[in-house]
Order: C-alpha cells, then sequence, then structure tokens
C-alpha cells in the first residue's frame, strides 16, 4: 500500500510569508519521499476519471456559474492483481484544479517536459463538431484526456513522486490551499517576468536552439494538419449525408416499380445506412484528433525547457560579466590607471587620486565582493551544467515517447480510413447484388 501523506505533513508548508528561498525549499519538500518510504504511483495506484457531471452555484456576485466537475477513482494496484476489486477512493475536480497542478509542475521541475493538459475550448472544429466547452461530446473527450494527463503524470519518473500529486489525487478538501502555500505562483510569476525580459544570450547551446526551433516546426506542422484533417471531416460528412438521398430517391422509385420494387427498396436501405455511418466514423476520428492535439500542446512544454536553459545561461554569462567587471576594478585601484572612460576617472583628474587609506578600503570591499562573485559564478556553473544534464535526459525521454505515439496513432488512423473504404465498397457491392436480382 502506499504511505500515509496524512494532514501534519501537508500542514508544514502552510506559512504565508515565505522568502524565495523558502519557496524553493518548500516546493522541494513536496517532492520524492512521504515519510520513510518512496511514491511511486504506477506500480501503486489504478487511476481513473470515471465521468463528468455539470453544476451550477451562485458567484460571489448573486450570479449563476456553471462548471463541469470530474470525478477522480483510485485503487491500490496490488489489490487488482490480487483478484479483489474494492471500492476505489473517489474526489471531484474542476478543470481549474487540474491547470493549478499543472502549473506547480513547471515551477517546481522547470527541466522537465510537463504533460499537457486536454483543450479547455474546442480548437480545429468542423461544421457540425460544437465548439461549446458545455456541449456533452465535447466534455466527454475532454474527461478523456484529463485521465491521459494524469496516467501520463502517474508514469514519469520524477513527476508521480511528488507529494502534491498524491494528495491531488486522495484529499479532496485542502489540496487547492497546501499547493498554493508552498508559494509556487509566486515563483511562477517572477519567472514569467524573467522569461518575458527582453535579454540576449552570447553563447546559446546550439543543441537547446535547436529543440526551442523543433518546438515551433513542429506545432506549426501539427496545426496545419489538423486544419486540413477539420476540412476533409466535412466534406466526408457531406459525401456521407448525400447518399441519403440515394435511400431516400430509391425509396420513392420502389413505390412506382412493381419487379423493381423490391430491389430498389434494399438498395435504398444499404444507402441510409451507409449516410447514417458516417457519426461514427468521424466520432472515432476525433479521438485521432485528440492524441495529435496532445502534441501540438506538448510542444508548449519543450519550448518552455529550452527558455528555461536560455535564462540559466544569460545569469550565468550576467555573473561572469560582474566578476569580470570587479575585477577590472580591483586591478585599476591597485595600478592606479583606468582603462576605460569612467565618470570616476574623469573625477581623479579634475580632483586628484585618492588617499591610500580610501584606496585600501576600496581594495578590501572589492575582494569581498570578487569572492562572493566566485562563490556565485561557481554556482551558477553548477546548476547550468545540473540542468543541462537532467533536461537533456527529459528531452531525449520525451523524444521516444512522441516517436512511439504517433506512430501508432498515424497508422491507426491509416487502418481506420482503410476499413471506412472497405465499408464503402461492401455497400455498392450490397447495392450491385440488389440490382442484379431485380
Amino acid at each position: 500500500m502506499m504511505a500515509d501523506t496524512g494532514s501534519e505533513e501537508v500542514a508544514v508548508i502552510g506559512n504565508t510569508d515565505l522568502t524565495p528561498g523558502e519557496i524553493e525549499n518548500n516546493i522541494k519538500n513536496t517532492m520524492g519521499e512521504v515519510g520513510d518510504e518512496e511514491i511511486v504511483l504506477p506500480k501503486k495506484m489504478e487511476i481513473n476519471v470515471a465521468e463528468a457531471e455539470k453544476r451550477t452555484v451562485k458567484n460571489a456576485v448573486n450570479m449563476q456559474e456553471t462548471y463541469t466537475v470530474y470525478l477522480i477513482e483510485t485503487r491500490p494496484a496490488d489489490d487488482a492483481s490480487e483478484g479483489t476489486n474494492p471500492t476505489p477512493d473517489s474526489l471531484w475536480r474542476r478543470y481549474s484544479e487540474f491547470e493549478i497542478l499543472r502549473s506547480y509542475f513547471l515551477v517546481a521541475y522547470p527541466h522537465v517536459v510537463v504533460p499537457p493538459l486536454p483543450e479547455k475550448r474546442a480548437e480545429f472544429v468542423w461544421h457540425k463538431l460544437s465548439a461549446d466547452n458545455m456541449d456533452p461530446d465535447f466534455v466527454e473527450r475532454r474527461r478523456v484526456g484529463l485521465e491521459n494527463f494524469l496516467l501520463r503524470v502517474a508514469s514519469h519518473p520524477i513527476l508521480a513522486s511528488d507529494n502534491i500529486f498524491y494528495s491531488f489525487l486522495t484529499e479532496e478538501n485542502g489540496w487547492k490551499e497546501a499547493v498554493l502555500e508552498t508559494g509556487f505562483q509566486a515563483k511562477a510569476d517572477s519567472r514569467l517576468k524573467a522569461l518575458n525580459a527582453t535579454f540576449r544570450v552570447k553563447n546559446p547551446d546550439k543543441r537547446f536552439a535547436e529543440m526551442k526551433h523543433y518546438g515551433d516546426e513542429l506545432q506549426s506542422v501539427i496545426s496545419q494538419l489538423l486544419r486540413v484533417r477539420a476540412r476533409v471531416a466535412d466534406r466526408l460528412y457531406g459525401v456521407y449525408k448525400v447518399h441519403g438521398n440515394y435511400g431516400r430517391v430509391f425509396s420513392e422509385w420502389s413505390a412506382i416499380e412493381k419487379e423493381m420494387g423490391d430491389g430498389l427498396q434494399s438498395a435504398g436501405h444499404h444507402m441510409d445506412a451507409y449516410a447514417a455511418s458516417v457519426d461514427d466514423i468521424l466520432e472515432e476520428e476525433e479521438h485521432y484528433a485528440d492524441q495529435l492535439k496532445e502534441y501540438l500542446f506538448y510542444t508548449d512544454a519543450l519550448r518552455a525547457v529550452c527558455r528555461k536553459h536560455e535564462l540559466i545561461q544569460y545569469e550565468l554569462e550576467a555573473a561572469a560579466t560582474d566578476l569580470s567587471t570587479k575585477k577590472q576594478q580591483q586591478e585599476e585601484l591597485a595600478t592606479g590607471t583606468v582603462r576605460t572612460f569612467s565618470l570616476k576617472g574623469m573625477t581623479s583628474k579634475l580632483f586628484g587620486q585618492e588617499t591610500p587609506e580610501v584606496r585600501e578600503g576600496k581594495m578590501k570591499v572589492l575582494e569581498g565582493q570578487i569572492q562572493e562573485g566566485e562563490e556565485a559564478l561557481k554556482e551558477k556553473n553548477t546548476e547550468c551544467d545540473e540542468f543541462v544534464r537532467s533536461a537533456w535526459s527529459e528531452i531525449e525521454r520525451f523524444k521516444d515517447q512522441k516517436n512511439h505515439d504517433l506512430k501508432e496513432a498515424l497508422i491507426s488512423y491509416a487502418i481506420m480510413q482503410i476499413s471506412m473504404c472497405k465499408k464503402g465498397i461492401q455497400v455498392w457491392t450490397n447495392a450491385k447484388e440488389c440490382f442484379n436480382k431485380m
């Protein structure tokens, strides 16, 4: 059985007045272990988003608000393997809570290509598909996508061991407060500002630059593919439904024929069945479209890892530049010469050189600053090296997963199209037999 987190352990995170260092520590405290036992969800727990339910409540301004909640069921996998089937633990979550969980992952594990959530509102829709996020078909597809998100996280070697994720699955009350009290949102906001700031890395890592470009291109290609698929779905739907006109005409024609009537009537039934079959076909197609959309959204996570590396590299270069400037100032003080134009140099020429006592005091200050700068540069180098190692391992893992998943989805889509064409051939073969019997 899995270790019990307990309310006491979650409550440890409950300091709301936190420094950046304490935020970092609080986030780290949620990773890896609960008590003395490490959480490994894939081997310990089955996860299922069983159903969706629409709810209506009155908001702060006394107006009705309608939203959807999703029932998450978890069951110890060991019991299932032993032949028992206990009643699963269950709780309800809103989509916004899934968003909070994923935002937490992005802050706590910046080197991880975090699995994406399904779309909040329908994109790349064709005319028969509703774009309403309360539409039952869309809600059902989003339910499947949310379950897939949880299974992706649960199968990840790092994310699956996170205490916040475990409490998301097992604690309906208090989870939201616990994750907010880690202070991750403040860190996310400051990181967002840093990522949006205009900066230029002098020596970018070629691998990450290429991977970021690849993410842009992959997003563009999948977007185009989804647009083409939506246009094809529109046309396919029209072609199938027009076959219903064959059915109507054959049926009307059979009413005025004596010898040919039965054959025409039977052929019309085949045409009606063919026209009606497109609904199931396009519903199955949406499943494959959603698989493509998952990797469309994965590209944002991939680029986020690359942007984080850019930020770390920028901070490393800034620390190196600052240290170099301090060492140059130290040399200028020691030799009494100024290499570059500065206000300090002009002041010295106008009002004379500083006294030895003043210069000695500045030298001591600079020595302390240089020592601190060397330590900061060393820490940044270590941070950058560790990030590159862990992030690239994650990217390689993502690439293997992507290649497998997209290959499987495209093959299945092709098989479905072949099957659909065979059904069309069979319909016309049956119609031919009907005509032969006339």
